[in-house]
């Protein structure tokens, strides 16, 4: 059966000698992966590569079939042309390592629309910014909105965050309550857009402990989530 969809590019691995194996996140049917054979070997195969770089934007038509567990591509175009995501080197950082939290944490195989068109759309805002120091933390917070853990805030007044429980305390319960620090900023990073994240300064030191913070809420809520291992390349681009 052939389908057409877009699709946002999450990893790529290569197999074998000349194979890759693409994994997508697609606006019609969740997480696909593909096997793309012979696309290292030819020159018209390194043409076809270009379009699978990590977080591309595409529109693909494939074949799907019930039995596999790799399913194959007929056609592929880019659906949205970057002007800096993959050139510049600081975006191309927050792009390695988002796209490996993204693979990691997106695991359905149906349609989500309104998932898609979160990542779509907060895409294609950080590729025409010139200040996105903070991008990924906004980014990581609303995105457990349709993970299913977003905090709880209609206690947002209270002075304590308890990352177990995904909501705000009256009193100091255990060792998942968050620093004091970390509290105000999610706070404001709650009452946010990423059209007014320029206005949020911080140092390089409050915002490595902000995301190991978010690192650990998805860990606490995600069993089978694991530490990026892009994350300390990460830090230190970003420090």
């Amino acid at each position: 059966m052939l389908i057409t969809t877009n699709a946002i590019v999450l990893s790529k691995l290569k197999y074998k000698d000349n194979d890759l194996i693409i994994k997508c996140y697609t606006q019609e049917m969740g997480i696909v992966s593909f096997l793309l054979r012979g696309v290292l070997k030819s020159k018209r195969g390194t043409s076809k590569i270009a379009y699978f770089q990590l977080l591309s934007q595409l529109q693909i038509v494939l074949t799907h079939k019930n039995n596999r567990s790799l399913q194959s591509i007929k056609e592929t175009k880019l659906n949205h042309i970057y002007s800096s995501l993959h050139s510049n080197v600081l975006k191309g950082a927050i792009v390695m390592f988002l796209s490996e939290v993204l693979s990691n944490t997106l695991k359905e195989e149906e349609q989500n629309e309104t998932l898609y068109s979160y990542l779509e759309n907060t895409l294609l805002w950080l590729d025409t910014q010139s200040e996105y120091a903070n991008f990924h933390l906004l980014f990581l917070l609303k995105l457990t909105k349709y993970l299913g853990f977003y905090p709880d805030t209609s206690q947002i007044d209270f002075p304590f965050f308890n990352l177990y429980e995904g909501k705000f305390e009256i009193k100091e319960s255990n060792k998942y309550t968050v620093s004091r620090e970390n509290l105000i900023l999610l706070k404001t990073l709650l009452g946010t857009t990423f059209d007014a994240l320029k206005s949020i300064k911080i140092n390089a030191k409050q915002r490595q402990s902000f995301l190991s913070m978010i690192l650990l809420y998805f860990e606490l809520h995600l069993g089978s989530f694991k530490t990026p291992k892009s994350l300390k390349v990460f830090n230190q681009v970003f420090s």
